[in-house]
């Protein structure tokens, strides 16, 4: 063999995989099926090490189940609507689509040269229109079946870029593009009935076995379901229409310890106030905050006494006064609330600021009243006595006073138990131009009405400008403006586009049969689905893959998936990140300057740039562009070739952690594998009749790598399976076996190095005599008598302390294990002559020796 080539020997061997075809998904019924896939990208330039890593992950499984007979789904797509490619046109010019093709295009070229298993011939961006074409046509079937509507709702509005922002666009209350203050506006929205699913999506979590736990439990808490009471307090001085405020509490047994109700500054009740200029300001003034949970429970608890006042339900000479207040969600519960301040640390502010009343309802086991500096919120399970309880002056569980306050109302009449879900209804609108239409046309005879599907797609026009702020598609005439397609009149069209992550709650599906006049076809779908094995960040441990399930649920309703995949990704697995260090020097006014991993000279003296200068290194870190520790793929795979690429971001640490990146480490993998290559290249100049006395040995070790590697791969152990490979290649440099022994096993290794070094992998499959190519030959089996150990290693003890080990027959009688033990020189170099007192054998555990 020549030497070791990777420029030479990957691209090559990456055109015959393409000329046979080894990749590409069939559905094949006399074959199990195995659907791996990995979150798709968002094309944003350039891939970075961290997909390398995940890629690679998705590929060593798709390529493992080839070689064990599966046909096997490994696609990929773009995740290729949203903000970013509309701002790069605001800020350079040019146009979102060109954009974001010539990334996809840049990204696909860069992808390419990793040797991934991977079928290019189901490719598809989102932005495509036969792909939004028929998410349209999904809409369209969602609102047939109530599972789509719209309703007004607050979001948070940037006044300069006249568009809504997601929470994580919003800033220390700044639009994060424009830096204008952030506004709470009242818009009128679309929505998908994800709440009608909530107790459906949080039970099924307990089926999700091959799931992490971590996921399932941030998807049971986001879901957040609660068991609580409402009712409704009779208001005095309260507007007609507004004889009652509904209120929902998931902590009834608190409610003798009351001192105020609040509503949300979105609550009906406070819109109808809002006619007194006091309170239109007071309102104006908590809408100039984020919508977020969050944001509202860490902004500054601020309040405005509406002079009206509700009756106790338990008293009706007991009168709270009703305040607005700025904390209160509207879209949760009712946006109303009871204000227990002894109990709940915002309230408890809340009452400080304005000087309420603060009386505890109960404390803590064995403790008397007495006022209180902060709020006590002891858990529900804890014991607590209450002093102001249902059940009188008793100890109890915050959890048992909640059940006897439900059922105190109940049996009084004056509230009901509910349970309710945090989980709220998907906002999908969004007001901009690059993202997939809504489908449906506002006639002022007919109302909203869906576009005919033989319409669609609903495409975006190519002819828009962003030299002015807002949504383009607003201000464009000859798209917006249309005629009905229920009675003809004029009409215009929905201008807000879809939520981007629609566009990737059913990309899965859409692989299945990418080229289909349908968003799915009923073979294809049922043969595919489910995925076998999803891959993807823990960063989407909650929105997407809950929205990818509701989804998958509001397909089956209607027609789209089978039943068996309204949970559809089998298993999941959430990979850790690629970090790097950080190379910073400072400006002369003292600000961190960064500088690439290239631009930087490692030595035993420290770093320094290549002209000298000192450089600061700092810990590992995510790797960041705006930090410049980024490692290219690309000048690693040139350097060193992909494969060495693949073998270091999968050897280094559990895939389920962080890896460190290291020039040391790339130098250390290549290393390897050119190890390996000269051993494929000595083993092949050896004569056809050579012999040696290792052949049973290397027969055992050749058996065990491959059961090791197989459990390693299938466990997501690949760090395991690769600490094994590594093994096995010193056994084999070392090993003195017959011509056919060592040829046997330098095959096997490649073929369990393949799903990490494809292209090496090949090579010395070829040049070894093996059938076909490596990437479609069967997965080596290990003979099971080959797994008995029919030997044990045994410890030796002297006096307590290891000092030797020997390795035995396993059924050898103990009084020849004890001559052995005895005879061995490293025994007999601590022994010094002195006599031995007594020796313990343990069968294949230890020996045991007292002198």
């Amino acid at each position: 063999m020549s030497r070791y080539d990777p420029a030479v020997i990957e691209k090559k061997w990456q055109d015959a995989w393409d000329q046979a075809g080894c990749f590409t998904a069939r559905r094949d019924p006399a074959r199990p099926k195995y659907y791996v896939l990995e979150m798709f990208p968002y094309p944003s330039g350039r891939i970075h090490m961290g997909h390398v890593r995940n890629y690679t992950m998705g590929d060593v499984v798709a390529r493992t189940k080839i070689a064990q007979g599966y046909s096997v789904l490994h696609p990929m797509g773009w995740d290729a609507f949203g903000m970013p490619a509309e701002n790069a046109a605001m800020e350079r010019g040019g146009h979102p689509k060109e954009w974001t093709y010539g990334n996809i295009a840049d990204m696909r070229d860069q992808m390419k040269p990793l040797g991934l298993s991977i079928d290019w011939s189901r490719e598809f961006a989102t932005c495509d229109p036969e792909y939004y074409g028929q998410q349209q046509a999904m809409f369209i079937d969602m609102m047939e079946k109530g599972l789509v509507y719209r309703k007004n709702a607050v979001v948070n509005w940037d006044p300069v870029d006249m568009t809504v922002l997601a929470n994580e666009q919003v800033i220390d209350g700044k639009g994060w593009r424009s830096g204008a203050a952030v506004e709470r506006r009242e818009l009128t929205q679309w929505f998908f009935k994800i709440s009608d699913y909530s107790e459906d999506l949080l039970t099924a979590l307990d089926g999700l076995k091959d799931w992490p736990e971590k996921v399932r439990l941030m998807q049971a808490n986001w879901i957040g379901q609660s068991r609580g009471l409402q009712f409704a307090f009779e208001t005095v001085g309260a507007p007609a229409g507004f004889e009652r405020l509904e209120v929902y509490t998931t902590r009834p047994d608190t409610l003798l310890g009351a001192s105020f109700a609040a509503i949300s500054p979105d609550h009906p009740l406070a819109k109808a106030l809002e006619s007194d200029p006091k309170v239109a300001a007071f309102v104006a003034e908590c809408r100039k905050g984020g919508t977020s949970a969050e944001e509202i429970e860490t902004a500054e608890k601020i309040g405005f006494d509406t002079g009206i006042r509700v009756k106790h339900p338990l008293d009706p000479n007991w009168e709270l006064p009703v305040w607005i207040a700025n904390f209160i969600l509207m879209d949760y519960g009712t946006g109303a609330i009871f204000g227990c301040p002894g109990h709940d640390q915002r309230d408890f502010d809340f009452a400080t600021k304005y000087g309420l009343p603060i009386k505890p309802v109960f404390v803590a086991e064995g403790a008397d009243e007495a006022p209180l500096a902060e709020a006590f919120v002891p858990m529900k399970s804890e014991r607590v006595r209450y002093v102001r309880g249902f059940a009188g002056d008793a100890v109890q569980t915050g959890d048992q006073a909640v059940a006897a306050a439900i059922a105190h109302a109940e049996t009084n009449g004056y509230g009901q138990g509910v349970t309710k879900y945090r989980l709220r209804d998907w906002g999908i609108s969004r007001q901009r131009y690059w993202g997939c239409p809504i489908p449906v046309i506002h006639c002022a005879t007919c109302g909203v009405v869906a576009e005919k599907k033989e319409n669609l797609p609903v495409r975006l026009p190519d002819d828009v400008t962003f030299d002015v702020p807002g949504n383009p598609l607003d201000r464009h005439p000859t798209w917006r403006d249309c005629t009905c397609p229920k009675c003809g009149a004029k009409a215009r069209r929905e201008t807000d586009t879809m939520d981007t992550f629609v566009d990737s709650s059913w990309y899965y599906a859409r692989f299945t049969s990418p080229h289909a006049a349908t968003p799915t076809d009923a073979a294809d779908v049922d043969y595919w689905m489910n995925v076998d094995q999803y891959i993807g960040g823990i960063e989407h441990a909650i929105l997407h893959l809950l929205y990818s399930r509701f989804f998958a649920r509001a397909m089956h309703k209607t027609g789209h998936l089978p039943a068996k995949a309204i949970e559809p990704f089998n298993a999941l697995f959430t990979q850790g990140m690629v970090t790097h260090e950080i190379y910073m020097t400072r400006d002369g006014n003292g600000r961190p300057v960064y500088h690439l991993p290239e631009d930087v000279i490692r030595s035993e003296s420290g770093a320094t740039l290549k002209d000298g200068t000192p450089v600061e290194v700092i810990p590992s870190a995510k790797m960041s562009k705006s930090k410049k520790n980024v490692v290219d793929p690309m000048n690693i795979i040139a350097q060193f070739g992909a494969d060495t690429a693949r073998w270091f971001v999968m050897s280094d640490s559990p895939p389920e952690r962080d890896v460190e990146w290291t020039a040391s480490g790339a130098e250390a993998a290549f290393k390897h594998l050119t190890r390996v290559w000269n051993l494929c290249s000595r083993i092949g100049e050896l004569p056809a009749d050579h012999t040696g006395p290792d052949d049973d040995m290397l027969r055992k070790a050749t058996a065990r790598a491959i059961h090791d590697v197989t459990q390693g791969i299938e466990t997501f152990a690949f760090n395991k399976a690769i600490a094994t490979l590594y093994a096995f290649t010193n056994t084999l440099a070392k090993a003195d076996a017959s011509t056919p022994v060592m040829k046997e096993a330098i095959r096997t290794l490649a073929k369990l190095m393949s799903p990490m070094t494809p292209h090496i992998a090949e090579s010395i499959w070829t040049y070894q005599g093996g059938d076909g190519l490596c990437a479609t030959a069967p997965w080596p089996k290990a003979d099971p008598a080959l797994l008995v150990d029919d030997t044990v290693t045994l410890p030796i003890q002297i006096n307590g302390k290891r000092r030797a080990e020997i390795t035995v027959p396993k059924e050898m009688p103990a009084s020849e294990v004890e001559k052995i033990a005895l005879a061995d020189e490293a025994v007999i170099r601590f022994l010094a002559g002195q006599p031995v007192k007594k020796i313990i054998v343990v069968p294949g555990r230890i020996i045991n020796v007292v002198v």
